[in-house]
C-alpha cells in the first residue's frame, strides 16, 4: 500500500500548510499514541531541533499522545540520533523528532523512531495513518497519559558519544572549529569534543528560533571555511540543523564531503580487522569511492539515494558502515541510525591512527569527474525507455569497461531527466554526458 503522508523520511513540508499544522499533528500524536498503545503500556519520547515552530507542534503532539494514554516523556532540543538513542535506553516503545534537517525555518516536520532507534516498520506507518482517518477519541481520565522533562538529556547523550571511542582517547592538541548550524547539536557538541581534550572554537551555535541552517552548518560551508583559515585550525566539522549530516573542511579550508568521510571511516576499520563486510554507498556516491574501495578489497553496493535505504541494505548484508555523499554517514559499531557526532568522532579517531591530517588522508580517495546535465521533457512515455536511449548507454557503460558508469533517472519533482556520467577522463566523460543528453532530448521531442 502506498503511503498517504509518510515519505522516506517522515512527514516534512512547510509550516502552516497542510499537513504541517497544528490540528494535524493533534490527530497524528493521538493516532501514534493509539498505534504504540497496541504494544501494551506505552511510553514515547519527544525531542526537537531549535526551529520557532517545534515549541508548537511539540504541544500539540503532547496532547494527542496523552489524550490516547500514552506518557510522554520530553526532551526538549537535541540532535536526532540522540532521540535513537534515549528511545532505547528509557526503554520507550518510540521516540519522536520534530525537525526538518537541513531545512530553513519555515519548515518542519516529524520523524519516528522505533523502541529499538530504528526507522518505523511500514507496517505500523500505515497503521497510523490508518488511525488518521479515523474519528479521534480520547481514553477515560484515569487512563490519560502523563508527562515528565527529562532534565539530564544532554549528559546522557554526551557521554554515549563519548563511548565511541576508547575512554583512554585524547585529542589533545587538535584545534577544531565546529559550525552548529544554530541547530540541535549548538548544546552538545562542543562538550563532546572538548571534553576529548580538543580546542574548540564554536561557530553558528546561538539559535533564536528563525537562523536554523540560514548561511551555515553543512549546507553552507563558507563560513567554517573561512573560520578554519582564519583560526590556523586542524580541520572543521559541519554539522545540520538536526545532527544527523557531517561535512568537514581540511586545514587548506577545502571541503571533505560524505564520501570521502566515509571512506576513511570504512578503511580505518578494515585495517584494524572490523569492518565486518563491505560499505553501503547510493546511486549518486561518487565512483572513486568504489574505485578506492575496491583496491582495498573492500565490497561495495548502492542502494538508493536516502539513509532509509542505506540502513536496508545495512540491515540484510550485516554490515556496519554506509552513507551518502551529503554527510548521512551510519556506524552500525556504535548506533542505530545516522550519527554526525559519532562519525566525526570515527574520522578523527582514523587520523589519529595513521598520524595524519584530514588533507593527507583524504588523498587516498581520487574523486571522479563527474557531469550530470538536466533535460527536460513534457511527460508521457519515459524517455528512459526509449531503446535508442536505452542502447547508448549500455554502450557508453561498457566503453568505460569499470572505470566509469552511466546513471539516467527522473526526477521525482520535476519533469526532467537527469544525465549523470562520471569516469577518470574529464574530457571523456563530459562527451559522453552531452552525447546521452542530446539522445534524451531528440527523443523526448
Amino acid at each position: 500500500m502506498s503511503k498517504k503522508y509518510f515519505g522516506t523520511d517522515g512527514i516534512r513540508g512547510r509550516v502552516g500548510v497542510y499537513p504541517i499544522t497544528p490540528d494535524f499533528m493533534l490527530k497524528l500524536g493521538w493516532a501514534a499514541g493509539m498505534a504504540f498503545r497496541k504494544m501494551g503500556a506505552c511510553k514515547v519520547l519527544v525531542g526537537k531541533d531549535t526551529r520557532i515552530s517545534g515549541y508548537m507542534f511539540e504541544s500539540a503532539l503532547e496532547a494527542g499522545l496523552t489524550s490516547a494514554g500514552a506518557d510522554v516523556m520530553l526532551l526538549g532540543p537535541m540532535p536526532t540520533p540522540a532521540i535513537a538513542y534515549l528511545s532505547r535506553t528509557f526503554q520507550a516503545e518510540a521516540g519522536i523528532v520534530i525537525s526538518a534537517s537541513h531545512n530553513p525555518h519555515d519548515d518542519n516536520g516529524i520523524k519516528f523512531f522505533s523502541g529499538k532507534g530504528t526507522k518505523l516498520p511500514d507496517e505500523l506507518e500505515l497503521m497510523i495513518e490508518e488511525l488518521l482517518d479515523a474519528p479521534m477519541t480520547v481514553v477515560e481520565s484515569s487512563k490519560i497519559g502523563k508527562v515528565s522533562r527529562i532534565n539530564d538529556a544532554s549528559g546522557r547523550y554526551i557521554e554515549f558519544c563519548k563511548s565511541s571511542v576508547p575512554t583512554s582517547t585524547s585529542f589533545a592538541g587538535l584545534k577544531i572549529v565546529i559550525d552548529c548550524a544554530h541547530g540541535a547539536t549548538y548544546k552538545v557538541a562542543p562538550s563532546v569534543f572538548r571534553e576529548l581534550g580538543a580546542e574548540v572554537v564554536v561557530l553558528s551555535a546561538q539559535p533564536n528560533g528563525l537562523n536554523i541552517n540560514d548561511n551555515c552548518g553543512s549546507t553552507h560551508m563558507e563560513p567554517l571555511q573561512a573560520a578554519v583559515l582564519a583560526e590556523h585550525a586542524d580541520l572543521g566539522i559541519a554539522f545540520d540543523g538536526d545532527g544527523d549530516r557531517v561535512l568537514m573542511v581540511d586545514h587548506t579550508g577545502a571541503i571533505v564531503d560524505g564520501d570521502e568521510l566515509l571512506f576513511i571511516i570504512a578503511r580505518d576499520l578494515h585495517e584494524r580487522g572490523k569492518l565486518q563486510g563491505g560499505v553501503v554507498g547510493t546511486l549518486m556516491s561518487n565512483l572513486g569511492l568504489e574505485l578506492a574501495l575496491a583496491d582495498l578489497s573492500i565490497p561495495f553496493i548502492r542502494a538508493n539515494v536516502g539513509d532509509r535505504y542505506v540502513i536496508a541494505e545495512l540491515l540484510e548484508r550485516n554490515w556496519l558502515v554506509g552513507g551518502e555523499n551529503s554527510g548521512h554517514i551510519v556506524c552500525f559499531n556504535h548506533t542505530t541510525t545516522g550519527d554526525a557526532i559519532i562519525a566525526a568522532l570515527q574520522v578523527l579517531m582514523a587520523l589519529k591512527a595513521r598520524n595524519e591530517g584530514l588533507a593527507q588522508t583524504r588523498q587516498a580517495l581520487r574523486k571522479c569527474p563527474q557531469v550530470l546535465i538536466n533535460v527536460r521533457f513534457g511527460g508521457g512515455e519515459s524517455p528512459l525507455e526509449h531503446p535508442a536511449v536505452k542502447e547508448a548507454s549500455a554502450r557508453v557503460t561498457q566503453a568505460m569497461a569499470g572505470r566509469g558508469r552511466v546513471l539516467l533517472r527522473k526526477s521525482g519533482t520535476e519533469p526532467l531527466v537527469r544525465v549523470m556520467v562520471e569516469g577518470e577522463d574529464e574530457t571523456q566523460v563530459r562527451s559522453y554526458a552531452e552525447e546521452l543528453a542530446k539522445l534524451v532530448t531528440e527523443v523526448s521531442a
